[in-house]
């Protein structure tokens, strides 16, 4: 979800940083001048500055004005530059610790500068861009572990049983099984790499392009039926409830949703279980549902099964490689659209709702 940002707030906080440093050279010009002219009253009113005359010519004066004033202001400048910098100090040593790949860096000023509202501003966006790079380490981080165990399981795998197949001794029977066990795992391996190009492609698709009216309906019922092996196995029961949608978007891209949500729904449904899909139509979106009775996700998953590579329950990491619910979210958004996860009661559920465009309808 993108961070909004409020224009108008900015550019007052832009007056106010103006009217800050404003106030910070007014006040050294204020306090040099008070205190030159203080030092120069003194002088004349004690016949200090020319003695023996009581009145000095006007350049003696200025000449000593500008003396004392370069003085002093000099010597306040070295004084107060420390503390009138100091902000700017805190921030340079926040963004040196991020640089450093410290990023649980937090900036905070001290109390009198803290609800200033150009401190406020850099503050709060110093934090956000230093908890989203958080937060991206730790994607990135969990991306690569998992990664590395996705594909490194099948490449055992097919070299172990390739091992075995050198043995002489074998059956006709085991070197058949082996033969099967390494395709499979092969063919795996080619799926996973398939879908990593596939949401990689889509995460740096920007604009949703080959966008045609198509009928959704027709579509997820033929997303049935290429998974129908797999949900006949399990002796899912259907409940399907949905009349004739259509929609307007890629509709390839929308394809892999389907596939996806119900490939899920079956690996994670009970044996004999309920596999779920409705259509249902507002004013402005079309919500599609996906659901199955069976193992619940628990509460701690909810917020990473969307992640790369992650698997909420590990038993079916055979049967998957984490990257279809990242691909799910990833081309709903695209279409501007949102993923709602929901689980509990022995039933789970995806809701996608997506935005209808000007030439979407229902027949």
């Amino acid at each position: 979800m993108k961070r909004k940002i409020r224009t108008g707030g900015r550019q007052k906080s832009r007056l106010a940083l103006t009217a800050l440093f404003s106030v910070v050279i007014f006040l050294y010009i204020f306090i040099t001048s008070l205190i030159v002219g203080g030092i120069l009253l003194y002088l004349v009113r004690h016949n200090l500055l020319m003695p023996g005359e009581e009145i000095p010519r006007p350049e003696i004066i200025i000449f000593h004005m500008i003396l004392w004033s370069t003085c002093l202001g000099v010597l306040l400048s070295i004084l107060l530059s420390r503390l009138s910098l100091y902000p700017i100090n805190k921030v340079i040593n926040a963004m040196n610790d991020l640089a450093h790949g410290n990023f649980r860096t937090r900036l905070t000023f001290h109390s009198g500068l803290r609800h200033y509202p150009t401190a406020e501003e850099v503050s709060d966006s110093f934090n956000h861009m230093a908890g989203e790079l958080e937060k991206t380490e730790m994607l990135r981080a969990d991306f690569v572990n998992n990664f590395s165990h996705e594909f490194k399981t099948p490449i055992v795998s097919i070299a172990g049983f390739a091992d075995l197949l050198r043995e002489e001794a074998l059956t006709e029977k085991e070197r058949q099984e082996y033969i099967c066990i390494i395709a499979e795992e092969a063919h795996r391996l080619a799926d996973m790499a398939t879908n990593v190009l596939n949401l990689t492609r889509i995460e740096n698709q920007t604009i949703l392009t080959d966008v045609t009216e198509f009928n959704l309906s027709e579509q997820i019922r033929g997303c049935l039926l290429l998974l129908e092996n797999k949900w006949m196995e399990k002796g899912l029961s259907l409940e399907v409830d949905f009349d004739e949608y259509f929609y307007s978007g890629n509709r390839e891209l929308m394809k892999q949703v389907w596939l996806n949500l119900i490939d899920n729904a079956v690996k994670f449904a009970d044996e004999g279980g309920t596999l779920q899909i409705a259509v249902t139509e507002t004013a402005e979106n079309l919500i599609v549902s996906v659901g199955d009775t069976g193992q619940e996700i628990p509460k701690e998953s909810m917020g990473r099964i969307f992640n790369k590579f992650y698997q909420a329950d590990e038993s079916h990491a055979t049967q998957g490689n984490g990257i279809g619910l990242s691909i799910v979210r990833a081309v709903v958004s695209l279409h501007g659209g949102e993923v709602i996860p929901s689980s509990g009661g022995g039933k789970t559920v995806f809701t996608v709702v997506l935005p209808r465009r000007k030439d979407g309808g229902r027949e």
